[in-house]
């Protein structure tokens, strides 16, 4: 089953072709479910042994039929914070993603963020539109040279966005919660606190995975710390930071600019006070998407779909109820 949110009963998507003739060609049957649904329910997969879930639509206990017949949950893309990871195991679901492939896409849309906010894009194509040449010297931008970007966050995409911000000849700081000295040392990223991070980066870089332990994660504790000059980009998810909190420093000041391209409500409501900001780049949760990340992301969530109806594990998985080949008694 493929859900209905991001695609129609013909199989086209918003994303563009997704190759699920890939699944035809292997000899597995597709069909977009008739509805579309916030939480998917346990009586739209009665018949499915998979479901790819192209959008936001939450899986949860409650999503997985009694029958036992499930067992396999594919997310198109990274993120699986609207999945019930924990319930799909002990149900014997497993749960895979395609973390590889966004991350070359995501860091090259936190690159087009940070330049956009450095020289106030946004404002300056307005002035154009509008005749507004006259104000063009009160948006003067802020130049990269010498300035020192914090990345928090340095899983697959912090670390891909780290690659492209050394390779400008910035210094970049980092944040992680567990170990990534590693990788950190590879990369030329000084590994730092939360707090030093926040208080010592020009620009500050958002790209931790959501889960409990992250919600509000950049609070207004947080916020405080960073200087009045700086910048936020936010590709994570809206939850990790405190919207209300952000839109306060931003209003006054305290905090110079931010990009996002997510929110704690989306699609963000047209009354919030984001809109209004000058200083504020927005997206709708969507910068990434471009033909390159349609292949790359299709290509490895077909593969995982082909490679689990025979059997076999799949190279990215996010739980692991089946080991070796063998799925686990679902009783």
């Amino acid at each position: 089953m493929v859900t209905r949110g991001y695609a129609e009963p013909d199989g086209s998507t918003v994303f563009g072709d997704i190759g699920l003739d890939r699944l035809t060609d292997a000899g597995l049957a597709w069909r977009v479910l008739d509805e579309e649904v916030e939480e998917v329910r346990a009586d739209q997969l009665e018949e499915a042994d998979a479901v790819l879930v192209l959008g936001h639509e939450r899986i949860t206990a409650r999503s997985i039929p009694a029958s036992g017949r499930l067992r396999h949950v594919a997310r198109f893309g990274a993120g699986f914070d609207a999945v019930d990871t924990d319930a799909c195991a002990r149900r014997g679901v497993l749960v895979t993603n395609a973390p590889d492939a966004v991350r070359r896409p995501v860091a090259d849309s936190v690159i087009a963020l940070l330049y956009a906010l450095s020289h106030h894009l946004v404002v300056k194509d307005r002035l154009v539109r509008e005749g507004r040449w006259a104000e063009r010297a009160a948006w003067r931008g802020s130049g990269l040279t010498g300035a020192t970007v914090g990345i928090v966050g340095l899983g697959g995409i912090g670390q891909e966005t780290a690659r492209r911000v050394r390779a400008q000849g910035l210094r970049v700081l980092g944040y992680n919660r567990s170990d990534r000295s590693r990788e950190a040392a590879d990369l030329g990223i000084e590994l730092r606190p939360l707090d030093d991070v926040l208080a010592q980066s020009d620009y500050v870089i958002v790209t931790v995975a959501a889960n409990p332990g992250t919600r509000h994660l950049i609070g207004e504790r947080e916020l405080a710390l960073m200087r009045p000059t700086a910048r936020l980009i936010n590709v994570s998810r809206g939850v990790v930071i405190d919207e209300q909190a952000l839109i306060a420093r931003l209003s006054d000041g305290r905090l110079a600019g931010a990009g996002l391209d997510v929110f704690t409500e989306e699609p963000l409501p047209t009354h919030s006070p984001l809109i209004a900001l000058d200083n504020v780049v927005l997206a709708p949760h969507s910068l990434c998407w471009t033909d390159r990340y349609t292949e790359a992301v299709s290509t490895s969530v077909m593969a995982s779909l082909i490679t689990v109806s025979r059997g076999e594990q799949p190279h990215e998985t996010v739980n692991a109820p089946l080991l070796h080949g063998t799925w686990p008694d679902n009783s």
